[in-house]
């Protein structure tokens, strides 16, 4: 199972002061170290973290594959296609949101997305659609010929600290299941910790996880060398 590890809040950080004692790609070379195997940025509307510059620098020193994260917006499409990264994921995105909310809704936006994705696709950019793990958007997806999803995992780490996650484990199982079948490859995020993961990790055809805020908060105690060991051996 590969980790892509997101490192927006090490730039949260970073932009709450001017002395600019975070560089990222300083962390992006510990990833490195600790055989990451790619890292997610998230280059928002209000630029509240990652920015162009970030991400076209991460893009310049090749440190590791960069993963970038947008809403399928006519500036995001062009910032993507100038950078070229390895891969790209399209999210929903609310200016007011502290996080990702919930999956794309690509059932009720087919004709936009299909309109977004294209130039990328043509690319060569590999493409993926965070969605909720609902067979009406899997079968959107599918029309629309993506070949990648992540599947939002938000609901189940909700549940999780509840101790009622059996549903929300099983609709992910399902979803994947079917995906699988239709050619489909399968990433799991948002919401994954050190005490949740292993569940997500014993599905079966989930090839990927990308994962953020965890690891960060565990990095202030630990380092971040220390805590990406610590969440590969629970995934491995």
């Amino acid at each position: 199972m590969r980790l892509g590890v997101n490192i927006d809040h090490f730039a949260t950080l970073r932009n709450v002061r001017t002395e600019k004692l975070i560089e990222i790609e300083s962390a992006v070379n510990i990833l490195r170290e600790n055989l990451v195997d790619s890292v997610t940025v998230h280059l928002r509307e209000d630029r509240r973290h990652i920015n162009e510059y970030d991400v076209k620098l991460l893009k310049k020193k090749n440190i590791l594959p960069v993963n970038l994260e947008i809403a399928a917006t006519t500036e995001m499409q062009g910032i993507c296609i100038d950078v070229k990264p390895f891969a790209c994921c399209i999210v929903p995105e609310k200016r007011k949101e502290l996080t990702t909310e919930g999956g794309l809704d690509v059932k009720n936006q087919m004709k936009k997305l299909e309109k977004f994705l294209n130039p990328i696709l043509k690319e060569g950019i590999r493409t993926a659609l965070f969605i909720d793990p609902e067979e009406k958007q899997l079968e959107a997806v599918n029309e629309l010929g993506i070949k990648v999803i992540e599947i939002h995992t938000g609901n189940y780490a909700k549940s999780f600290i509840q101790g009622k996650y059996k549903n929300d484990i099983e609709k992910i199982q399902n979803i994947v299941n079917i995906a699988t079948s239709l050619g489909i490859e399968c990433h799991a995020g948002h919401g994954l910790d050190f005490k949740n993961v292993a569940q997500i990790s014993k599905i079966p055809n989930i090839v990927e996880l990308n994962v953020g805020y965890s690891i960060i908060c565990e990095s202030l105690f630990y380092g971040l060398g220390s805590s990406v060991k610590k969440f590969k051996q629970l995934i491995g």
